[in-house]
């Protein structure tokens, strides 16, 4: 009886143990079967086996652990419940949930709940995931995170193309890491070298509050700092940097823009466009070439400035600020303009330097010599300033030039306007005097050490002289074609810049105000209520 007893005990265990040896030698004629390796209790069920406690599974290259599986053999199909693990025994790639699906025909695990994806660094947070072992691409479709050692990346969904190390994010993407946080809808991740490129609108915001932005996608070298936008801008405390191809280096705080390039100085309130720039953060240096364009602010107008090349240099000090311009600089602020080779402003004393045949122009005033300074007080011409060869020549009201000419000459402006020259050395004048605006009556001519004109409307209204003065005046049948001017006269008009050579030089890009950012959305979003509640509304609308 004690025999019969114990042999009914063990019976069961031994029968069990060369089942599950037989089931495994079965299935392992082929590397497509899936194969039971251990399971503590089988029980059949209705077209498929119930494993139990401490199950393992083995399918080609991997290994699969549950707490109890369903094990459809004919099928191929086995679902796991409890603390599944899927292991590739060749790749670095570990995935684990609380219930899974897999099909060792189609090599597709579908994992549900809790399902973590490891894969060396990289680890994939999801409820819903595809993973499609012959392809090496798990997909999720229902939020999901992923985290390596540099960066946290989120959104609705993802596929994660393990053999090429990339991961493409779509819908509400949002990368973070210690320094940046960026927004966008598609966002394509390299985990070997931690690099991101987007697609689209693209928001970046860095923890101390720098704010960089694309239009046309991006690219992020997230462990070097190094960024690339298109269409794209970046603003700093102090300055807004546009471009449609820029690119940023974050160490270096080095900017470079190329094709429609800005660079704006929110504190001096001056805009500098071209073709290519580059901005060096940390010094406030700017460099901008390519039918450069400058623009500086004043409350009732702008001071508008070309020439191929536009240098700008910001500090806290203000004896080392400046903008440089040239060749060929060209200028216009309300009714002055001016022209030459190469141009300084200075603005710890808000003058402006013009080297190199310097021309001025002001209403119907020209002014000309080696070098000019302009200095500008309360955002209007104060003085003008001409060393060597100065020339000053005005449009009287019936088209005759009235000229002034000296080794030394400063012009004075009020309200925009020239209110008065006062010539030092060799001054010589030649004036022009009208009967009623319309008339001649004849040609002053004055040879003197000083000369002072003096200008109202626009026009001279007197001359006054020092230092041994030499006059002469000539009637009007008296007048000589050679005599009508000084030696040195020369009248620059057609050179005068307009606003359309100005515009046809470099129209900036015209951008929009507002444009969509997703840091301005809001981080929750209401549901729409199920047609049910509307209908519920609609009924009792005092609720």
């Amino acid at each position: 009886m004690d025999k019969l007893r114990l042999f009914l005990t063990v019976f069961p265990v031994i029968f069990f143990g060369l089942l599950l040896h037989a089931l495994a030698q079965g299935a392992g004629n082929s590397d497509g079967r899936l194969t039971i390796i251990n399971a503590e209790r089988l029980l059949s069920g209705m077209g498929f086996d119930r494993l139990k406690d401490d199950v393992i599974l083995k399918h080609q290259n991997s290994l699969i652990y549950c707490d109890s599986a369903h094990f459809y053999g004919q099928e191929n199909l086995a679902k796991l419940f409890g603390s599944v693990r899927i292991v590739d025994q060749e790749d670095p790639i570990v995935v684990t949930s609380r219930y899974a699906e897999y099909d060792g025909n189609t090599l597709l695990a579908k994992l549900r709940n809790n399902v973590i994806f490891k894969n060396n660094e990289t680890t994939l947070y999801t409820d819903y995931l595809d993973y499609d072992r012959e392809t090496a691409e798990a997909n999720y479709f229902n939020s999901g995170k992923v985290v390596d050692s540099t960066n946290v990346l989120t959104s609705e969904k993802g596929l994660y193309q393990t053999q090429i190390e990339k991961i493409t994010f779509t819908e509400n993407v949002v990368l973070e890491n210690p320094d940046y946080i960026l927004k966008s809808n598609i966002l394509f991740y390299f985990t070997i070298p931690k690099t991101a490129e987007t697609e689209g609108i693209t928001n970046v915001e860095s923890t101390d509050g720098n704010k960089l932005n694309a239009k046309r996608g991006s690219f992020y070298d997230t462990e070097n700092k190094l960024f690339r936008f298109y269409d794209g801008d970046v603003e700093t405390e102090t300055s807004i940097v546009y471009g449609e191809i820029l690119f940023y280096d974050e160490a270096n705080q080095y900017y470079e823009a190329i094709e429609n390039v800005s660079i704006y100085n929110k504190e001096r309130e001056i805009e500098i466009f071209g073709e290519e720039g580059k901005y060096w953060e940390e010094t406030q240096y700017s460099k901008v070439i390519g039918n450069a364009l400058v623009r500086k602010y004043f409350e009732q107008d702008t001071l508008f400035m070309i020439a191929d090349t536009l240098i700008s240099q910001d500090s806290e000090d203000p004896e080392e600020r400046f903008l440089l311009a040239f060749p060929d600089m060209r200028m216009i602020k309300s009714e002055m303009a001016g022209r030459a080779d190469s141009m300084v402003y200075r603005y710890a004393d808000s003058t402006i330097y013009l080297y190199n045949d310097p021309v001025m122009w002001n209403h119907k005033s020209q002014i000309t010599a080696d070098s000019i300074q302009i200095l500008i007080s309360n955002q209007n011409i104060e003085k003008a300033l001409l060393r060597s060869n100065s020339f000053a020549i005005t449009k009287d009201t019936v088209s005759n030039y009235n000229q002034i000419k000296g080794r030394k000459m400063t012009g004075y402006f009020l309200d925009g306007d020239m209110s008065k020259l006062d010539v030092e050395g060799n001054g010589e004048s030649l004036y022009f005097a009208l009967e009623n605006d319309t008339t001649i009556r004849g040609i002053n001519k004055l040879l003197c050490g000083r000369i002072i004109m003096h200008f109202q409307d626009n026009q001279v209204s007197k001359i006054s002289h020092t230092i041994k003065p030499e006059a002469s005046f000539t009637p009007p049948h008296m007048i000589k074609e050679d005599e009508k001017s000084l030696k040195g006269f020369i009248w620059r008009i057609e050179e005068r810049p307009t606003m359309a050579m100005i515009n046809a030089w470099r129209t900036p890009r015209i951008r929009e105000e507002d444009p969509f950012n997703f840091f301005n959305e809001p981080d929750v979003t209401l549901p729409y209520p199920k047609n049910d509640e509307v209908q519920i509304i609609i009924d009792n609308p005092a609720n």
